[in-house]
């Protein structure tokens, strides 16, 4: 769909979950000092502004990513934290790192990044920001560019994929894309987000891809509790391919970070 725009929830109590889960990961993959691959299927803009119109009409971030850096839960050495600390320290107090620009803060010259968006907005917006030799910005639908690109070259890597789910058939698309995925680039680490709403349509794909003997499958939920009821998002799952040993912890720990705003000392009423 052509219609969502990330602005109106960067910040939110999901995009800690994930994107501190996905800055857990990368950094361990950077332990081994071997050049990767970065794929975002649904890239969106890189970098948003948290005072933006746009964030202040939904105040997701303010329940979200906000009092969470208010209150320094998150560990100044984590590299979620890093990420923002030094887009701010670019970018203004306000600024909020989407996944490409976590990835691009983490990641080393020679590792190659592909940034998949097809909304055009979207996408004249992640071109003017993501901009260095080994960063890729393409103009196409996720699914089919990144099973296009793959295997890439270096073939060690991770994909990212972080849809809207603004249809119900996307969970369906999204389970066969992971499997199609898995097939072309079996030591690929596959991240997978997803949101857990009160419809359950995430239930069928995240156990049809639990049933498929993929490699280091994992799955993990946390939920919003009440406060998932304001923005109608009761909480967030992330399933991850191949996923690295000694990662785990790690993981669960983006989970538990995401679950402290949800007490209701941290969070406007």
């Amino acid at each position: 769909m052509l219609s969502y725009q990330h602005a109106y929830h960067a910040g939110c109590l999901a995009d800690v979950h994930k994107h501190a889960a996905l800055a857990a990961l990368i950094e361990h993959l950077q332990t081994k000092q071997k050049p990767l691959s970065y794929i975002d299927t649904h890239a969106g803009r890189g970098l948003y502004n948290l005072a933006s119109a746009e964030s202040k009409k939904t105040g997701e971030a303010a329940a979200g990513i906000v009092p969470i850096l208010h209150a320094g839960a998150i560990p100044p050495e984590h590299p979620y934290a890093r990420s923002i600390a030094e887009t701010r320290r670019m970018l203004g107090p306000a600024a909020y790192p989407g996944s490409p620009e976590i990835a691009r803060r983490l990641l080393e010259p020679d590792d190659q990044l592909y940034l998949m968006e097809l909304h055009p907005q979207e996408h004249a917006a992640l071109k003017r920001v993501m901009t260095a030799p080994n960063i890729h910005v393409h103009k196409r639908d996720g699914f089919e560019g990144a099973l296009a690109l793959s295997p890439p070259t270096p073939r060690r890597g991770l994909v990212f994929i972080d849809p809207s789910y603004e249809i119900k058939t996307e969970y369906q698309a999204v389970a066969e894309f992971v499997l199609s995925l898995n097939g072309k680039w079996p030591t690929a680490v596959i991240v997978l987000w997803y949101p857990v709403l009160e419809a359950g349509l995430h239930i069928g794909m995240a156990d049809a891809l639990a049933k498929a003997a993929l490699p280091n499958f994992t799955r993990r939920e946390i939920s919003f509790g009440e406060r998932g009821k304001l923005h109608r998002i009761k909480g967030s799952g992330l399933i991850v391919v191949n996923e690295p040993f000694g990662v785990g912890q790690a993981l669960d720990g983006a989970g538990k970070l995401a679950a402290t705003a949800v007490n209701a000392s941290m969070l406007p009423r």
